[in-house]
């Protein structure tokens, strides 16, 4: 409909010409004087399919019938006697005109004409320039809004594409602009999608960079000395005092083993744990475990261990991952204890969480080092007196915040630090 309605505009513009009216009131008077009223009617219907409608009149009188809209007829009779020629166009789509000639007789006759339009083309042209020219312009209509909506896809997926090389590049900043991923059809899903993933990756890929650093900083020290224990074991003498420099060296390879696991447990909790089965965890009982693991090292060192408790607790969660981070606060807390000194442990429930509090009476941690405690290698100063490498707390930090918990430590009223583990208690399934 639309072509169709562009197809007749753009024709009635583009072949509309002036009508010559003197020229037209002689040809029709010249057609009458030579073949009479059936000449006339002749060139009546020729140009009838031109889209004029005309005819002779002479004395008032016309020679053949013509078709007048209603207000024109009762005005005719004043035009004919004026003796004037006129050329009206009341209103659009209608032409009118009286145009006076004088026959080779000598008779007088008017020329009294009517058209729609001022395109003149015979009816079958017509027809196929309207054909023609509407289905050009259909083409036309159809390939602009084709282009537009090929645009609209290929431009967004230029973009991603563009974004995509960059990242597989090793720009891993690379984002979809705003203006693509704002948008709220699939293409701007993907775009989304899209920036999530490169800031995922981006994340991880900086993470383990920071990994290999502080792995390979942290490495350098047990290296070095390992390299120097076998230099002093090869160029030994003594055969006893070589299989101690051995002894040694085996300590620390195992210190490094430990580190690497260490480091390498603390990446994979960073990096998200996809697909971690929970399962429903009786955590009293696991703590009560890990303190009776604990105990063997504990009575090495002539330390006690006490657990309180208040009554069984149940958490969702990795019950491995759980068993790990307990190993390491007690581990911790025996570590940095007096001799003769006392862990003390309690499990209780507060504001549907959980608690653990694993507490020592060691030297605690100077107040402006207490933020740092669960930094990845970090190692205060009243870390000297005690192995390790700065890793188990980190550990335990991210292992809360998997299982939707936190952990905190602060120091004793008089000694020691206190680790508070803080987790979601078990929420039962609703009964049918």
């Amino acid at each position: 409909m639309l072509g169709g309605l562009l197809t007749r505009s753009f024709i009635a513009y583009s072949m509309q010409q002036d009508f010559d009216w003197a020229a037209m009131a002689q040809a029709a008077n010249d057609a009458y004087e030579t073949g009479g009223a059936s000449g006339l009617d002749t060139w009546v219907r020729q140009e009838r399919g031109d889209g004029v409608d005309a005819t002779l009149f002479e004395n008032g009188e016309p020679l053949r019938d013509i078709r007048l809209p209603p207000s024109i007829r009762h005005l005719l009779p004043d035009w004919l006697s004026s003796g004037q020629n006129i050329a009206l166009h009341p209103y659009p789509g209608l032409y009118i005109a009286v145009q006076n000639v004088t026959g080779s007789d000598g008779h007088a006759r008017q020329l009294v004409a009517v058209s729609s339009s001022r395109t003149r083309i015979p009816p079958r042209t017509r027809g196929n320039i309207l054909i023609g020219v509407q289905l050009a312009l259909s083409l036309l209509m159809i390939g602009a809004i084709g282009w537009w909506v090929a645009r609209s896809v290929a431009r967004p997926v230029e973009v991603m594409r563009t974004a995509t090389r960059k990242m597989a590049s090793g720009e891993f900043t690379t984002r979809v602009e705003k203006r693509w991923s704002s948008k709220h059809d699939e293409l701007g899903q993907l775009a989304r999608d899209f920036n999530g993933m490169a800031e995922r990756i981006q994340i991880l890929v900086a993470h383990d960079r920071g990994v290999l650093q502080d792995l390979s900083h942290e490495l350098r020290s047990p290296l070095a000395r390992l390299h120097l224990i076998l230099d002093l074991a090869q160029h030994s003498s003594d055969p006893q005092d070589a299989a101690a420099h051995f002894q040694r060296a085996e300590q620390e390879i195992a210190r490094m083993d430990r580190m690497t696991a260490e480091m390498l447990a603390l990446s994979r909790l960073e990096g998200g744990l996809p697909g971690m089965e929970r399962e429903s965890v009786d955590l009293l009982a696991l703590v009560a475990d890990r303190v009776a693991a604990a105990r063997i090292d504990a009575q090495a060192r002539n330390i006690g261990l006490q657990l309180a408790d208040e009554g069984p607790v149940t958490v969702d969660g990795s019950s491995i991952l759980l068993e790990r981070a307990l190993d390491n606060v007690i581990s911790n807390a025996i570590k940095f204890s007096p001799p003769d000194g006392v862990v003390q442990i309690h499990v209780s429930k507060a504001q549907q969480q959980v608690q653990v509090r694993v507490r020592d009476h060691g030297p605690g941690v100077p107040e402006e080092e207490r933020h740092l405690l669960f930094r990845p290698f970090f190692r205060g100063t009243n870390a000297a007196q005690a192995g390790g490498h700065g890793l188990g707390l980190a550990i335990v930090q991210r292992v809360m915040q998997v299982h939707g918990g936190d952990v905190d430590a602060q120091n004793g009223a008089d000694d020691g630090l206190e680790v508070t583990l803080r987790l979601p208690l078990h929420v039962a399934p609703e009964s049918a």
